[in-house]
């Protein structure tokens, strides 16, 4: 399971150095090949390729007439990129989407449970300002269970 934070580097070449409590994690469990990615361009979700998979054969179950679903693979795919793990721990982000998330530098490397995501920090940390948890939010989350 993939949880928590870790601060990253992003070197000069876009390669992602992961995290080590993420890596000891992800290299047994699913190996070292990825699929990186983004839903809106604003951050870079690391996916190991049997989860990018499984999100894909649903994918490929949905209808291909229903206009969030090409959204969807829209996104996916112009901002995706397979990557593999080299053996200092490094995945390379596609420039195009390094750009679009201002993925340079120090990163906030975050444990999504299956994925990672990784976040220019000085932006995650005004996103975080700008849209906090609020009681309201924990009000609905109550009634979903948590």
């Amino acid at each position: 399971m993939l949880r928590g934070n870790a601060l990253a580097k992003v070197d000069e070449k876009g390669r992602l150095k992961v995290p080590a409590s993420f890596r000891s994690v992800l290299e047994p469990q699913y190996g070292g090949e990825f699929f990186v990615t983004s839903l809106r361009g604003d951050c870079v979700l690391v996916y190991p390729v049997q989860v990018y998979a499984e999100l894909e054969a649903r994918l490929i179950q949905a209808s291909k007439f229903e206009p969030v679903v090409r959204k969807l693979r829209t996104s996916l795919n112009y901002f995706g990129q397979s990557s593999s793990m080299d053996p200092q721990g490094r995945v390379l982000i596609h420039p195009l989407l390094r750009e679009r998330a201002s993925i340079d530098g120090e990163v906030a490397v975050l444990g999504q449970q299956n994925h990672l995501e990784v976040w220019n920090r000085s932006k995650f940390e005004q996103q975080l300002e700008r849209d906090p948890l609020t009681d309201e939010d924990l009000k609905e989350l109550a009634t979903l269970g948590f």
